[in-house]
Parts: structure tokens; sequence; C-alpha cells
């Protein structure tokens, strides 16, 4: 499944008593460092067989390939509206996952009820899968609430802003859903510029040598910020996964198809005990790292370019209306809703009340604790030492 990256090394030479040199062995053929990529669906939007993982979307339907549709088109239109709101002054910051919505949504829709994930902070297509409510992603970054939702409800974690930390996150829960004898698998998300940190390596580690039920999502956009892949790795990613004894795939990020596919066999192959596996979704951050950042300052618009010429739904876009899935009334409708979610986006935001100043003591330990209270009491002094000056 995965390729192999080290090279055969040619045998030293030795020479005989008499001098003369001994013929010396071949060297091995090099193996192919090529990476593999699955891939069920081209940027052409034409379906292409694979033999090794047809079998886990045989059953997909023309309503299936729709709501898929449905998904990233949403999700756009709601990560879009955010930067706008962003732009505007309502929100303090927004990562954009522009670009990267067949490999959240393919990856979202291949888990199951009782599943749990563990993202990172571009995580909205996976959100929007797992019914969080978009409105509620949005209050971490306005500055009015500490998370948002509670992640039992959905079995969807807290953003986590942290590099990489969610991946031991993942690991020990997992280990958990072992030890408790649950078929329930863990899913857990991080970029290419995370996979450099010890954090996961570590969870690499754990994962393995405890065989737990945990699957590793890397969106390799790319661009770490303004790090490249090529400085962060001198081999696929996805074939790190070797040297910790579990595999890898890499997988075309921008083919929702394939990424259902993939991350369905990883699923499946984590609940019924054969441990980790990695996924490398091989996609690209089209916008901003966020929206305090400047991409033109580090890449030039070709590679923009070319990677817009695979457009994960003007892929899926294509293969629908060539097989007759779908028509203009179904595009128009779904036009339609999106622009009707937008303008929900916005009212709510602009909506939402600022939060009471004494709650950021709250559900920091769950059974209460002396220095937050000391903590508590002091704040409340300083709140109340304005009051006396009439509220100035």
């Amino acid at each position: 499944m995965t390729v192999e990256s080290t090279a055969a090394r040619t045998p030293r030479r030795s020479t005989t008593s008499g001098g003369k040199r001994a013929s010396a062995k071949k060297a091995a053929p090099k193996k192919s460092t090529e990476p593999q990529l699955v891939q069920l669906l081209t940027p052409e939007g034409k379906r292409v067989k694979n033999a090794e993982y047809d079998s886990y979307v045989a059953g997909i339907t023309a309503d299936d390939l729709r709501a898929l549709y449905r998904d990233m088109v949403l999700t756009r239109r709601f990560d879009a509206e955010a930067t706008s709101l962003q732009r505007q002054g309502e929100l303090g910051l927004w990562a954009s996952l522009l670009g990267q919505e067949a490999a959240q949504i393919g990856s979202g829709r291949a888990t199951r009820d009782d599943d749990y994930v563990f993202p990172t902070y571009r995580e909205h297509g996976v959100a929007w899968c797992r019914g969080v409510d978009p409105t509620n992603l949005l209050g971490m970054f306005r500055g009015v609430n500490n998370g948002g939702w509670d992640p039992n409800s959905n079995n969807f974690h807290l953003y986590t802003i942290v590099i990489g930390s969610q991946t031991l996150h993942a690991t020990g829960y997992a280990m958990g859903v072992a030890k408790d004898g649950a078929d329930s698998a863990v899913i857990a998300y991080f970029g290419d510029g995370a996979s450099s940190q010890g954090d996961v390596a570590e969870a690499f580690t754990f994962s393995a040598v405890y065989n737990a039920p945990v699957v590793f999502f890397c969106q390799n956009n790319q661009w770490a910020i303004s790090e490249p892949t090529e400085k962060q790795t001198r081999v696929p990613l996805y074939q790190r996964a070797q040297g910790f004894g579990f595999p890898g795939v890499r997988v075309d990020g921008n083919d929702v198809l394939a990424v259902l596919a993939v991350t369905k066999w990883a699923l499946e192959r984590a609940r019924s005990g054969e441990g980790p596996a990695l996924i490398e979704a091989f996609t690209y951050r089209m916008g901003a790292h966020t929206t305090s950042d400047d991409p033109t300052k580090y890449r030039n618009d070709d590679e923009r370019e070319a990677w817009e010429a695979k457009d994960p739904i003007l892929r899926l876009r294509t293969y629908l209306e060539s097989e007759g899935h779908a028509d203009e009334g179904f595009f128009a409708e779904l036009d339609a809703e999106s622009e009707a979610l937008g303008k929900r986006v916005r009212e709510v935001v602009r909506a939402m009340p600022d939060p009471d100043l004494m709650a950021i003591f709250e559900n920091a330990y769950a059974d209460g604790h002396a220095l937050v209270d000391e903590e508590r009491a002091q704040f409340a002094a300083y709140q109340a030492s304005f009051a006396d000056e009439g509220g100035k």
C-alpha cells in the first residue's frame, strides 16, 4: 500500500590476496520513491477504478453524491462569510478552509455517530458533518466564548489552537476506547506543518505500541504558514507511518469520493482492532493561512492557478452533470440555500451578546478550586471599583 523510500546500497568491493579486485555484485535496482495517490475522480470529473478502494463507495447513490456536493458548497459559503465578517471587524481572526472541502467532507462523512473527532482550528467542514451549528464555530473567533459547543454532544472536540497537541489527546482517548471494549474509532486532524511537532511523533509511537483505534488525518495543504512542505520532510508524509509500524496512504485530497473511501477503510480497520493508520490528504490551501496572513509574500500565482484547476467542488459538479445526476434546478436551489446560510450567519454573529465577565472563571475545574475562587473575588473587586467612579 505504501511505497518504500530506501534505496539499496551498492555492495563494497573487496580485493583478493593477489591484489586483484573480486567481481562486485550488481547493486539491487532502486525502488521507486514516487508517491502513490489514491484517486477515484480525476480533476476533469472522470470516474476511475481502484481495485483496493472501490468497494468502500460501491453503494453510493446519486442522492449521496448530491449530498456530498451540497456539503461542500454550503461549507465553502459559510467559510467565505466568516472571512468577510473578519474583514468587517466582526471576528478577531479566521482560518479559511478554501480548497480543502473535499478532504474534510469526505472524511467527515466516513465517520459514525459513535466515533470521536479531534480537530485543529480549520475543520469547519468536519464540524458541519458532525452536526455542529456553523454559528457555534464563530463565538471563539468573536471572543464571546471559550469554545462554543459541548464536545460530547456531537463527539466533536473543541478547536485546538496549539499545533499538534490534539493528536496526543486523540491517542489517549482511543486507548480508553480500546480498554472500554467499544468498537468505535477516533480520528485526529492535523496539517503538514504539525507533522513536524514532537507531539505528533509521540502520538504515533503510543498509538502503535498500544494498538489504539485512531486514524491520523493529515491535510497536506502544501504550506505551513509560509513554510513549504519540502522544508518539512524529505519523504512523502504518509511514508512516515512505516517507521512507527502502521500503514500510511496518500489520497487525492480534492477528490471527495477517494477521501470518503480511504477514510472508511482506515476507520473500519481501527474499529476491528487492527490499530492506527495515517492518511495524507494531498490538497492545497487556496487562501491565506489565517486572515492575518498574506500568502502573496511567499507563493506565486502560477501555483495557485494550477490548483484551481483541481477545484474539488467543480470536479464533483462536472461528474454530476456528465452522469445526469443533477440538473439546473438542483444547482439553483442549492444557490438559494447557500445565500440563506450566509445571511443567517451574518445575523447570528452580529447579534451575539457580550459574555458575562465573570464567566471566565467557570469550568476551569470540575469541583472548584481555592485559587480560582480567590482570583474570582479579586476580579469582582476590581470590577466593583469602576462602579465607585460612576461606571467610567
